[in-house]
Protein backbone atom coordinates (compact mmCIF):
# COMPACT_ATOMS: atom_id res chain seq x y z
CA UNK A 1 0.00 0.00 0.00
CA UNK A 2 1.37 3.40 -1.00
CA UNK A 3 0.07 6.56 0.61
CA UNK A 4 0.95 10.25 0.67
CA UNK A 5 1.48 11.33 4.25
CA UNK A 6 -0.33 14.50 5.25
CA UNK A 7 2.38 15.90 7.51
CA UNK A 8 5.54 17.94 7.47
CA UNK A 9 8.77 16.02 6.95
CA UNK A 10 10.24 16.37 10.46
CA UNK A 11 12.72 13.50 10.97
CA UNK A 12 15.11 15.00 8.48
CA UNK A 13 18.46 13.44 9.38
CA UNK A 14 19.41 9.79 9.35
CA UNK A 15 21.79 10.46 12.25
CA UNK A 16 18.84 11.46 14.47
CA UNK A 17 17.17 8.04 14.30
CA UNK A 18 17.12 5.99 17.49
CA UNK A 19 16.02 2.41 18.18
CA UNK A 20 13.81 1.19 21.01
CA UNK A 21 12.27 -2.13 21.93
CA UNK A 22 9.09 -2.41 24.03
CA UNK A 23 7.65 1.09 23.61
CA UNK A 24 3.93 1.70 23.79
CA UNK A 25 2.16 2.45 20.48
CA UNK A 26 2.88 5.97 19.23
CA UNK A 27 0.50 8.07 17.10
CA UNK A 28 0.66 6.75 13.53
CA UNK A 29 0.13 8.52 10.21
CA UNK A 30 -0.66 5.25 8.43
CA UNK A 31 -1.01 1.61 9.50
CA UNK A 32 -1.29 -1.80 7.92
CA UNK A 33 -2.67 -4.77 9.87
CA UNK A 34 -1.39 -8.18 8.78
CA UNK A 35 -2.61 -11.55 10.02
CA UNK A 36 -0.39 -14.56 9.66
CA UNK A 37 -1.52 -18.06 10.70
CA UNK A 38 -0.47 -17.58 14.33
CA UNK A 39 0.59 -13.94 14.59
CA UNK A 40 -0.82 -10.45 14.17
CA UNK A 41 1.44 -7.67 12.97
CA UNK A 42 0.79 -3.97 12.66
CA UNK A 43 3.12 -1.84 10.53
CA UNK A 44 2.97 1.81 11.60
CA UNK A 45 4.40 4.88 9.84
CA UNK A 46 5.38 7.66 12.26
CA UNK A 47 6.55 10.52 10.12
CA UNK A 48 9.90 9.44 8.66
CA UNK A 49 9.98 6.76 11.33
CA UNK A 50 8.38 3.40 11.96
CA UNK A 51 6.93 1.20 14.65
CA UNK A 52 6.04 -2.48 14.38
CA UNK A 53 3.71 -4.21 16.83
CA UNK A 54 3.76 -8.01 16.87
CA UNK A 55 1.34 -10.17 18.82
CA UNK A 56 1.58 -13.95 19.11
CA UNK A 57 0.11 -16.36 21.64
CA UNK A 58 3.42 -16.33 23.55
CA UNK A 59 3.50 -12.55 23.91
CA UNK A 60 4.06 -9.24 22.19
CA UNK A 61 6.96 -7.33 20.71
CA UNK A 62 7.21 -3.63 19.82
CA UNK A 63 10.03 -2.13 17.75
CA UNK A 64 10.40 1.61 17.19
CA UNK A 65 12.93 3.38 14.96
CA UNK A 66 12.33 7.12 15.22
CA UNK A 67 13.66 10.45 16.38
CA UNK A 68 12.80 9.86 20.03
CA UNK A 69 13.00 12.90 22.28
CA UNK A 70 15.39 12.34 25.16
CA UNK A 71 16.66 9.04 23.75
CA UNK A 72 20.30 8.22 24.30
CA UNK A 73 20.08 5.05 22.19
CA UNK A 74 21.33 5.82 18.68
CA UNK A 75 20.45 3.49 15.85
CA UNK A 76 22.60 0.38 16.41
CA UNK A 77 24.21 -1.62 13.60
CA UNK A 78 22.87 -4.79 15.18
CA UNK A 79 21.00 -6.16 18.19
CA UNK A 80 20.29 -9.73 19.28
CA UNK A 81 18.13 -10.31 22.35
CA UNK A 82 16.40 -13.16 24.06
CA UNK A 83 13.32 -12.53 26.15
CA UNK A 84 11.53 -15.57 27.52
CA UNK A 85 10.58 -17.73 24.55
CA UNK A 86 11.47 -14.99 22.03
CA UNK A 87 14.54 -14.36 19.93
CA UNK A 88 14.85 -10.89 18.40
CA UNK A 89 17.44 -9.82 15.82
CA UNK A 90 17.78 -6.33 14.36
CA UNK A 91 20.28 -4.90 11.88
CA UNK A 92 20.60 -1.44 10.34
CA UNK A 93 22.78 0.20 7.76
CA UNK A 94 23.02 3.66 6.24
CA UNK A 95 23.76 4.00 2.52
CA UNK A 96 24.95 7.29 1.05
CA UNK A 97 24.08 7.56 -2.65
CA UNK A 98 24.57 10.08 -5.45
CA UNK A 99 21.48 12.10 -6.43
CA UNK A 100 20.84 9.95 -9.53
CA UNK A 101 21.45 6.66 -7.72
CA UNK A 102 19.23 7.80 -4.85
CA UNK A 103 16.30 8.60 -7.17
CA UNK A 104 16.60 5.22 -8.91
CA UNK A 105 16.83 3.31 -5.63
CA UNK A 106 13.85 5.24 -4.22
CA UNK A 107 11.69 4.33 -7.24
CA UNK A 108 12.78 0.69 -7.03
CA UNK A 109 11.91 0.40 -3.33
CA UNK A 110 8.56 2.16 -3.64
CA UNK A 111 7.61 -0.14 -6.54
CA UNK A 112 8.61 -3.19 -4.49
CA UNK A 113 6.51 -2.19 -1.49
CA UNK A 114 3.51 -0.42 -3.08
CA UNK A 115 1.84 -3.49 -4.59
CA UNK A 116 2.96 -6.06 -2.01
CA UNK A 117 0.08 -7.31 0.21
CA UNK A 118 2.32 -6.98 3.29
CA UNK A 119 3.89 -3.66 2.29
CA UNK A 120 3.28 -0.11 3.51
CA UNK A 121 4.98 3.01 2.17
CA UNK A 122 4.38 6.68 2.89
CA UNK A 123 5.69 9.49 0.69
CA UNK A 124 6.07 12.98 2.10
CA UNK A 125 4.73 16.08 0.35
CA UNK A 126 7.36 18.04 -1.53
CA UNK A 127 9.65 15.21 -2.62
CA UNK A 128 8.78 11.91 -4.32
CA UNK A 129 11.99 10.49 -2.85
CA UNK A 130 11.25 11.35 0.81
CA UNK A 131 9.56 8.23 2.13
CA UNK A 132 9.38 5.49 4.72
CA UNK A 133 8.60 1.97 3.51
CA UNK A 134 7.99 -1.32 5.30
CA UNK A 135 7.60 -4.91 4.14
CA UNK A 136 6.77 -7.97 6.29
CA UNK A 137 6.64 -11.74 5.85
CA UNK A 138 6.37 -14.94 7.85
CA UNK A 139 9.05 -17.54 7.10
CA UNK A 140 9.93 -20.80 8.86
CA UNK A 141 8.04 -19.90 12.03
CA UNK A 142 9.52 -16.41 12.33
CA UNK A 143 8.21 -12.97 11.44
CA UNK A 144 10.56 -10.81 9.38
CA UNK A 145 10.29 -7.19 8.39
CA UNK A 146 12.40 -4.73 6.47
CA UNK A 147 12.19 -0.96 6.50
CA UNK A 148 13.66 1.89 4.48
CA UNK A 149 13.86 5.51 5.62
CA UNK A 150 14.82 7.94 2.83
CA UNK A 151 16.61 11.23 3.38
CA UNK A 152 16.99 12.73 -0.13
CA UNK A 153 18.47 16.03 1.11
CA UNK A 154 21.41 14.02 2.53
CA UNK A 155 21.39 11.32 -0.15
CA UNK A 156 21.03 8.76 2.64
CA UNK A 157 18.89 5.66 2.88
CA UNK A 158 18.55 3.86 6.21
CA UNK A 159 17.66 0.18 5.78
CA UNK A 160 16.72 -2.12 8.66
CA UNK A 161 16.03 -5.85 8.94
CA UNK A 162 14.30 -7.55 11.85
CA UNK A 163 13.58 -11.18 12.67
CA UNK A 164 11.45 -12.29 15.62
CA UNK A 165 10.55 -15.84 16.54
CA UNK A 166 10.22 -18.46 19.18
CA UNK A 167 13.54 -19.71 20.49
CA UNK A 168 14.27 -23.23 19.31
CA UNK A 169 16.12 -25.43 21.82
CA UNK A 170 19.60 -26.45 20.72
CA UNK A 171 20.01 -30.03 19.51
CA UNK A 172 22.52 -32.18 21.29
Amino acid sequence: MLTTLNTAYTDTRAADLAWALGREPLPALATLDIEFADAKLQLRLLGASHQVLLEEERGTCSETVACIAGSSSPLPLGVAKRAGDWEYEFAARVETLSRGSFAGRAQELLALVADHPNGLAGVFPGSPHAFTAMLAQRHEGQVHWRTWHAYPQEGQLVATRTKVGVRVPARL
